[in-house]
């Protein structure tokens, strides 16, 4: 007889529950990740980089310097209305460190500050808008002029720079125009007189518009093409006058977009607008002792500046220069040889003539420096300038950010080149110390 239940029913006729048990079972519960919740995490920022992170360093160093120029722009001051503003010390690490990793975009550096640990480091807890960062990049000529004079003299006093052999060289960097803003007269008055009516009917509508904030940036931006192409018919006898040929003095063009930039022969063969960077570096510490940025296509007449412009930032003069045969001057070759300064470049070649030899009518002194370069002893020396110059200028557009200006003007351009070459010294004085 069956075995009775609790309920008194037969155990044989209960249906057993483990069967049902396993045909019933769901996937294993789990605690997943969730990377979209919002945390509050207590944070010191301290404690965000190693002692021996770079942008430490820069940090430190930026505070060694004298930040004077920069403070004379702000026109709040204390105990007084108004709304403080960012310190400089901030503004200019964030931007030398920014450039030393490549970075040249004044919103990717915004955005950086919030979500990397090296910028959110610098800013300390202060907020930064793409706009202020933007504006101060390009704004202080003659303050980013003083920070590189500052940091060569403290790489002088750390015994970073021998001043004894100066390598000079130039490079093209794209600009910001592009090709088909270049127009000739007859185009840049019908610009003139387009960009006039725009501002007339600009001015009309805005009477009529229910948003003033709108109606007050269609105007900026109308006037600001005014003055562009304004500019650009006042640059024009600049173009013209740079012209060797009457035919090419006819068909001068000057830029609509940036009216002082000019078209140059570029690296690649071809022609684009560019900009001129000259850089001069010490050859054994490879640490850039001078930098200018003009719109002239050719290296002539480049030399003699730059070497005043070193002896001003150093305080002494190198006792040799090295630069290719682009730079070749007899001026400035025998105005260099005057100030006791060795001038290393080659001769250009002919093929009526040995270049080594002197030639009848030239200065002593030019045909003592073609006598020279023919000397083993010379072409030794020369070849430290491709070391030099030429691979700083390489570093200068692979990886602090040189490879094309995306500013206007010659002011903000010489600016962002002065960011880099900066940076970059700045690099060699951390490393050193």
């Amino acid at each position: 007889m069956p075995e009775a239940n609790l309920f008194g029913e037969p155990m044989d006729s209960v249906p057993s529950a483990k069967p049902d048990r396993v045909a019933k079972a769901s996937a294993p519960k789990l605690i997943r990740a969730q990377r979209h919740q919002v945390m509050l995490l207590p944070t010191n920022l301290e404690d965000l980089l190693p002692e021996d992170h770079i942008a430490r360093g820069m940090w430190t160093l930026v505070g060694r310097l004298d930040l004077s120029r920069f403070l004379a722009a702000i026109g709040t001051q204390e105990n007084e209305a108004g709304r403080p503003a960012i310190d400089p010390r901030i503004l200019v690490t964030l931007w030398l460190y920014a450039t030393s990793e490549g970075v040249g975009s004044a919103r990717e550096l915004a955005r950086l500050c919030t979500s990397h640990d090296a910028y959110r480091w610098i800013c300390g807890g202060v907020a930064v808008c793409p706009h202020t960062l933007s504006d101060f990049r390009v704004g202080h000529k003659d303050a980013l002029d003083d920070v590189m004079t500052q940091i060569l003299g403290l790489l002088i006093r750390h015994g970073g720079i021998e001043l004894k052999r100066v390598a000079q060289d130039g490079t093209r960097i794209r600009a910001s125009a592009g090709t088909s803003s270049f127009r000739r007269k007859k185009s840049l008055d019908a610009c003139l007189e387009e960009a006039r009516r725009h501002v007339a009917d600009v001015a009309a509508r805005a009477e009529e518009s229910t948003s003033e904030i709108q109606a007050a940036a269609q105007k900026r931006a109308a006037q600001d093409r005014l003055d562009r192409v304004q500019r650009a018919i006042d640059e024009l006898p600049k173009a013209v006058a740079a012209k060797k040929t009457a035919e090419k003095r006819e068909n001068a063009r000057v830029s609509t977009t940036d009216p002082e930039v000019r078209v140059m022969k570029m690296a690649n063969g071809g022609f684009s607008p560019a900009w001129n960077v000259q850089v001069c570096a010490d050859t054994r510490s490879r640490i850039i002792t001078g930098l200018s940025v003009d719109n002239r296509g050719s290296d002539r007449g480049d030399l003699a500046p730059m070497l005043k412009q070193v002896e001003d930032r150093t305080g002494q003069k190198p006792d040799e220069i090295l630069a290719d045969g682009g730079y070749v001057e007899h001026d400035d070759i025998a105005a260099i040889e005057k100030k006791n300064v060795t001038v290393y470049i080659p001769p250009t070649a002919s093929k009526s003539a040995d270049p080594h030899l002197p030639r009848p009518g030239e200065p002593p002194v030019i045909g003592a420096w073609r006598s020279r370069m023919a000397t083993e002893k010379a072409k030794e020396i020369y070849k430290e300038r491709a070391a030099t110059a030429e691979s700083i200028n390489a570093d200068l557009k692979c990886l602090r950010g040189l490879d094309r200006f995306l500013v206007r003007t010659l002011p903000k351009v010489t600016c962002v080149a002065f960011w880099s070459a900066i940076a970059y010294n700045a690099l060699k004085l951390i490393a050193m110390v």
